[in-house]
């Protein structure tokens, strides 16, 4: 072969941009096909979704209110990645933290917004945290795969929120629905305006700030892409692995956990099944389309929510709104694929299986 992959000693700054556009065109690209083949047009519907989306000020309110979810699981899962920690439990994560915010306010109803916010704030956080210790402490320990330990814990998280509305937690008012009682006004998150957007929107964007300085300004943010780079170097350089390996998976956690918190006291107003449609599987693709970077998580959580957003305007079309889910998916795809892209470069090593230049 005159041809060859040759890693890269230091990422290409242009590749790291360019990937995840062309994993994006190329996605649209793909799904367009598909498309195509079901008689459906395209373009016809992708306009349909940014004009559905960004074209009118309720449709852009909606998709800053999809992306708050979406930013504070991304910036969570960035935190476990950046140390190579595969972290795929934010959705459980979401999960608990909206449950252990939730207990506040069916326990205390009569505490005032002043004490009761900040408090939920606390608690969805500690619940994210706790439930992302756990294969942390494991994987620091033992060494199990955080990847399994995570992924299993999404469903005891989602299914443990189940039981409780179901049975302790359900509204006896609620006509036999599966759902809490609602909370009370203190317990609810000042919106702005007469739109949706709430002040998580400003929490996210705290964290953002945050992360930022502690990835590139901090020796913790420091030693994390040291121990994501090389176990062996940190752990010679006198690195506690251990010890970071919790912190990590603690951070990336609470963040997430703070998402579960937004939805149930900024949007629904109580919990309930079902509150994510995805949102911590969602992030996954976020964080790694904005390259773990804070600022372009913020970004790339703006497009997902137009995403969704979209996706339930196109059904006026006819079309499910399941096409959202199909371009994120394809959008993962691509990206895992041409990963490769900012790792390796294509060599030519001459023809005819001779020796390269080089050589």
């Amino acid at each position: 072969m005159p041809f060859s992959w040759e890693k890269r000693l230091t990422p290409s700054k242009f590749m790291l941009l360019a990937v995840p556009c062309i994993a994006l065109l190329l996605s649209l690209l793909f799904c367009g096909v598909f498309l195509l083949i079901t008689g459906r047009d395209p373009v016809e519907i992708y306009v349909a979704m940014i004009s559905g989306a960004l074209g009118s000020t309720y449709g852009l309110s909606e998709t800053i209110v999809k992306a708050i979810p979406l930013m504070l699981c991304g910036l969570g899962i960035s935190v476990a990645f950046r140390m190579q920690l595969w972290n795929i439990g934010a959705e459980g994560q979401l999960y608990v933290g909206a449950l252990a915010a939730t207990w506040l306010p069916l326990t205390f109803p009569a505490l005032p917004a002043w004490v009761m916010l900040p408090l939920m704030v606390c608690l969805g956080m500690a619940g994210g945290a706790l439930w992302a210790f756990v294969p942390g402490i494991l994987r620091a320990r033992w060494q199990v795969n955080e990847i399994i330990t995570t992924l299993m814990l999404n469903y005891i998280g989602i299914l443990w929120v189940s039981y409780l509305v179901y049975g302790p937690w359900r509204d006896p008012k609620g006509l036999n629905f599966p759902l809490t009682a609602q909370f009370p006004d203190a317990a609810i998150l000042p919106f702005w305006g007469t739109s949706r957007i709430h002040i998580g929107l400003l929490l996210a964007l705290a964290i953002v700030a945050f992360l930022y300085v502690l990835f590139n300004n901090s020796r913790w943010g420091y030693e994390l892409k040291v121990i994501g780079s090389s176990p062996k170097a940190a752990r010679y350089a006198g690195m506690n692995i251990t010890r970071n390996i919790c912190l990590a998976m603690l951070l990336s956690g609470a963040i997430c956990g703070l998402a579960g918190m937004t939805e149930v006291s900024g949007i629904i107003g109580r919990l309930q099944p079902g509150l994510s449609p995805g949102y911590g599987y969602t992030g996954i693709i976020i964080a790694w389309l904005g390259q773990l970077n804070p600022l372009a998580i913020v970004i790339m959580s703006f497009l997902f929510g137009a995403l969704q957003v979209g996706g339930y305007m196109v059904q006026t079309l006819g079309v499910p709104a399941a096409v959202a889910s199909m371009i994120q998916g394809s959008i993962l795809f691509f990206v895992i694929g041409a990963e490769i892209l900012t790792r390796y470069r294509i060599s030519y090593t001459g023809c005819k299986g001779g020796r390269s230049d080089r050589e």
